[in-house]
């Protein structure tokens, strides 16, 4: 698609929704992606209006489970700000350029949104990490950007950004202490981190060895989506809090050796999706509970 085709469906996107909304919720403040099995963060939104992704053009529909694949507009806190939450985000690993899954991004910046909460379920690489903690992401490692499917290669959107986006600074240190002062003032028990995200295309769950790999390069939790998103909402200059609850824990030991005796049961520890959103269901709350504080902030 060439990037007047690609704006033009941008603006065509931006048209189709204003007409959808009412006065007050035409400009959203606050973008939050809402990642497996955390599609609850939206019922913390007062006097919801829901549009699906497939009434959208440009738009492409979710296909994983747990991903329910709709816009949901309203206001969040005592303090009503306006919020435009995706209850189900769009993959690489599902077939789509990341043209395609960051439209909704940049399709939320032109709305007039400055900042972008993301959350994800994700794997903890980090031994200390349990499932159920989690962890505020500080940095990351682009794996497929690093090997050059990075989500702004391609003609550069001036519109939205620079040819050369730095990130030193793409997780924001206020949002990120705001975060935790929350969990303080809500007496929330579970463990939080901050850390090393590393995004992975998936839709494969790390290997033993690559669990270790990961390790040694400085992750502390993994999964297959959040970085390209991030990326884009700094190019787009929005403040950027990213969250990762984690759901299992990394399998990182070497399986069994042929030659044992007795070896070990080699599915021992494995990662499933269902695991993903049983242990996301388990710690909903609390992560509505704080990003609904934070919200309430800005």
């Amino acid at each position: 698609m060439s990037t007047d085709t690609y704006i033009a469906k941008l603006n065509e996107a931006l048209q189709t929704i204003k007409v959808k909304l009412p006065l007050d919720l035409s400009s959203p403040r606050v973008l939050i992606i809402c990642g497996s099995g955390l599609g609850g963060i939206a019922s913390k939104i007062s006097s919801p209006l829901e549009i699906a992704y497939s009434d959208i053009p440009g738009f492409k529909v979710s296909t994983v489970a747990g991903h329910a694949g709709k816009l949901v507009f309203g206001t969040m806190g005592s303090n009503a700000v306006p919020v435009m939450c995706m209850v189900g985000r769009l993959h690489f690993y599902e077939g789509y350029e990341f043209n395609d899954t960051n439209f909704p991004v940049r399709l939320a910046s032109l709305l007039g949104v400055s900042t972008m909460i993301v959350t994800n379920a994700a794997g903890g690489l980090n031994t200390g990490y349990k499932a159920g903690d989690l962890m505020i992401i500080d940095d990351h490692l682009n794996l497929p950007g690093l090997a050059g499917f990075h989500p702004l290669r391609g003609p550069n959107l001036e519109m939205f950004g620079p040819r050369f986006q730095p990130l030193s600074d793409a997780y924001s240190l206020k949002l990120r202490q705001l975060f935790f002062q929350k969990k303080l003032a809500l007496n929330i028990t579970r463990t939080i981190h901050e850390g090393t995200y590393v995004f992975a295309a998936g839709p494969t769950f790390e290997s033993r060895a690559e669990v270790r790999m990961l390790r040694v390069l400085g992750g502390d939790a993994v999964g297959m989506s959040t970085v390209p998103e991030v990326i884009v909402g700094r190019h787009c200059g929005l403040e950027v809090l990213a969250v990762s609850l984690i759901t299992n824990e990394g399998l990182g030991a070497k399986p069994a050796s042929a030659f044992d005796k007795e070896p070990e049961r080699l599915d021992k520890g494995m990662a499933s999706h269902d695991e993903v959103l049983e242990n996301a269901n388990a710690a909903s709350k609390d992560v509505q509970m704080l990003v609904s504080e934070v919200v309430n902030e800005l």
